[in-house]
């Protein structure tokens, strides 16, 4: 029987109907070192072919980026996914889905925009690389959608999390983060934005760049607000009040290193980082205990490290009540 050729690989890989073993046969040409020049042949053959005038991505450099994430799994053999328990894991399969992605996108009739998710379970912290070369890192527990040719043709992320981006610049084609309160406009930045739907705040974090804050009637000024490198915007949802502050970025910014730090923070505050770092349930079985304040570093230790540290700083004891830690008093 006759090889089949990369492009044949590709184009029964991606057919609407295709079986589980030809999108196998086509993941698996990204991981093949001696398939790479006829693979961006094929791709860039496939792109230009199907892509309108303007929304084609700077291939190069897409390419670069997607193939030195995939050497670097297949170096590592590791999984491009880690957890905060001091795992660190290597994935090229998120990357490569987004590139057969964006080729579906092209090779299919489109009246909508098309969107696609991502969530990052309790307990661990992902990486994405978009289609135009941007970076996202999902903090435990949160979600997007996102669209490289979203509503008006623009970049756009719906967010319920907190998330980290560094985004590509592209003056023509704006990037915006949606939250439940406010957007945020992006031309070119690297920026955090923390908008978990059970929380009372919702902080963007500029660390290079600038955005600009769009309050859309969601708080008390009708104007847009512009954060320069090193300030934070903290709306209050209950208020509806925002404050923008200078910060030391590294303290809002440190959980994609898998390293947390806590100035001052209140313990109801940090048993619910806690939570969501570690995956588990935590219960406080005295309510003043909440009123205490923690200032430490987490970086690998594990939870029970954890409380053993925070033992010897504030008066608290804890146990484990099956899956469940229940926290008292001394």
């Amino acid at each position: 029987m006759n090889k089949k050729t990369t492009s044949q690989v590709l184009s029964k890989g991606k057919a609407e109907d295709a079986e589980e073993t030809d999108r196998q046969e086509m993941y698996a040409l990204f991981h093949q070192a001696e398939n790479e020049y006829d693979l961006k042949a094929s791709l860039f053959e496939e792109l230009h072919s199907w892509g309108e005038e303007g929304t084609i991505p700077d291939l190069k450099r897409l390419f670069a980026k997607l193939w030195s994430k995939i050497e670097e799994t297949n170096t590592s053999r590791r999984i491009k996914v880690f957890s905060f328990n001091s795992i660190l894991k290597y994935a090229a399969i998120l990357v490569i889905g987004l590139i057969a992605g964006y080729m579906l996108t092209l090779t299919s009739p489109r009246t909508e925009p098309v969107y696609y998710s991502a969530h990052s379970p309790r307990g661990s912290v992902s990486e994405m690389v978009l289609p135009d070369g941007s970076v996202i890192f999902l903090n435990s527990d949160s979600r997007i959608k996102y669209s490289i040719e979203g509503a008006n043709k623009i970049r756009e992320v719906f967010l319920d999390g907190e998330a980290w981006f560094q985004v590509e610049k592209n003056k023509k084609k704006p990037f915006v983060v949606h939250t439940p309160v406010y957007d945020v406009y992006v031309t070119g930045t690297r920026f955090n934005v923390k908008a978990y739907n059970t929380d009372s705040d919702i902080t963007t974090t500029l660390e290079e760049g600038e955005v600009k804050i769009d309050p859309a009637g969601h708080f008390s000024t009708s104007e847009s607000i512009t954060l320069k490198p090193g300030e934070q915007a903290a709306l209050n949802i209950e208020s509806k009040n925002i404050a923008v502050k200078t910060v030391n970025t590294k303290w809002f910014t440190s959980w994609k290193d898998n390293k947390l730090i806590f100035v001052n923070m209140r313990l109801n505050e940090l048993i619910i980082v806690l939570e969501r770092k570690y995956g588990v349930e935590i219960e406080v079985k005295n309510k003043s205990i909440l009123d205490y304040h923690y200032d430490g570093t987490i970086k690998n230790e594990t939870i029970l490290e954890i409380l053993e540290i925070i033992k010897k700083t504030l008066p608290i004891n804890y146990k484990i009540v099956g899956q469940k830690i229940e926290i008292t008093t001394k």
